[in-house]
């Protein structure tokens, strides 16, 4: 097919987080205020300085069946799981080539995680080490693999236009429905299964996470931890869950009268090249991503009204994406309602990015701005509208919202959606 430059929507959404076992149940924790971080009861992290994190809602080993299980890293799992719902939410009722409604080469998956199947790979070793080699799972290899979730979403519904998984930390699931997004754009798939997905509640990636001093040791109030624009933040809480969206060509989704939450607009990209773990202080890189989307988009700054921020509640970063946001959109952003879910969920790592789209799909479609909890005095140097405490309702009309998702190493992504 030759290349175009095809309009694409969001038909269906999925998601398990800290907030529930779905994206209806996620939504309502979002308008509530409510936060999924909890203390962690396992002996294992009794002597850790972070005993908080949060955990999905819903642990997957009681929606998928045991034989599955055991042949899935948990990361798998929860991409399973969300993939399922944003693939029935769309109006699919089998895989691709089973009920004409798409056949098996015009679909594809990109599922993203940033650190893949670790505890798959981190208790393996331990089984090795304390039970010999042949107590060695053999399905640990297919396991720990970082497209180990895009994998088995893809034989899930039969994907056969190409599988993927990008990998780019903290904004790899963002990256991932981009790519989707290009995919459809290009003419390679007309449908694809996109989003993101992390389970590393694990005591050696919350353990090197302290130790580099990223995470909030607010062991003893884990509800009030994650505080994004908070003037005492000190740090992210780690989090788990996975985010999927179904993107569609427009005409694709006419054709077979499929419901349309929104327009997906494109993305924007760029590399800081400052640091391999701190943000660029100036906010330059995410300036020029969200530079790039505007310039290659026919998105304009007024028509922004809503931003669900990467805001991670670390000291730099929530100020550098703030001097970014306010460097390109100027006095546009002053009527930009943003929100910061991360208090909430905590950090999904590869699965924010897919958490957060699916919540900027929903802000889009029911016109409401989930709020920011646990800002008890605002940051002087926070210069935005943060949305607190309550929902805020959305303008009517057409409208746009952007979802910004940052990793380390200087991946900077930043998407734009579009009220249809």
């Amino acid at each position: 097919m030759n290349s175009t430059n095809r309009t694409v929507v969001v038909t269906g959404i999925g998601a398990t987080t800290p907030l529930g076992g779905d994206s209806a149940s996620t939504w309502e924790g979002l308008l509530a205020g409510r936060s999924g971080v909890k203390s962690l009861e396992d002996e294992r992290f009794a002597d850790l300085p972070v005993r908080i994190a949060a955990p999905a809602a819903v642990d997957p080993g009681d929606v998928l069946p045991r034989p599955l299980c055991r042949k899935l890293d948990r990361s798998a799992q929860l991409a399973l799981i969300a993939a399922r719902e944003a693939w029935a939410d769309a109006g699919y009722t089998a895989k691709a080539g089973e009920d004409g409604s798409i056949a098996p080469e015009r679909l594809g998956a990109v599922i993203a995680s940033g650190i893949g199947g670790v505890q798959t790979l981190l208790d393996q070793y331990d089984v090795l080490k304390e039970k010999g080699a042949r107590r060695v799972s053999p399905h640990t290899v297919p396991m720990l693999m970082p497209n180990s979730p895009s994998a088995n979403v893809g034989l899930e519904v039969n994907a056969q236009a190409g599988v993927h998984t990008p990998v780019s930390a903290c904004a790899s699931g963002a990256e991932a429905i981009g790519y989707a997004v290009e995919m459809i754009r290009t003419g390679r798939a007309d449908v694809v299964v996109a989003g993101g997905t992390e389970a590393a509640i694990h005591p050696l990636p919350v353990a090197a996470f302290a130790s580099m001093m990223a995470m909030s040791k607010n062991n003893d109030e884990p509800e009030k931890a994650s505080r994004p624009y908070d003037k005492g933040r000190d740090g992210f809480v780690l989090g788990e869950g996975a985010g999927v969206i179904v993107l569609e060509s427009a005409e694709h989704a006419a054709r077979r009268g499929a419901r349309v939450y929104c327009e997906v607009l494109g993305q924007g990209l760029s590399a800081d090249s400052h640091h391999i773990a701190q943000p660029e202080p100036t906010g330059r890189g995410i300036a020029a991503a969200l530079q790039s989307l505007l310039e290659s988009s026919d998105l304009k700054p007024s028509e922004v009204v809503h931003l669900n921020a990467h805001a991670t509640s670390t000291p730099q970063g929530d100020l550098a994406e703030i001097k970014a946001l306010r460097k390109v959109l100027g006095d546009d952003l002053d009527h930009v309602a943003v929100s910061a879910t991360k208090s909430m969920t905590g950090h999904l790592l590869g699965g924010a990015g897919g958490v957060e789209t699916v919540a900027t799909v929903l802000a889009l479609y029911h016109r409401t701005a989930p709020p920011t909890i646990n800002i008890d005095e605002l940051d002087e140097e926070i210069d935005a509208d943060i949305v607190r405490d309550e929902p805020r309702k959305l303008p009517e009309g057409t409208i746009a919202a952007i979802n910004n998702s940052f990793g380390f190493g200087g991946h900077n992504v930043v998407l734009a959606l579009r009220t249809v």
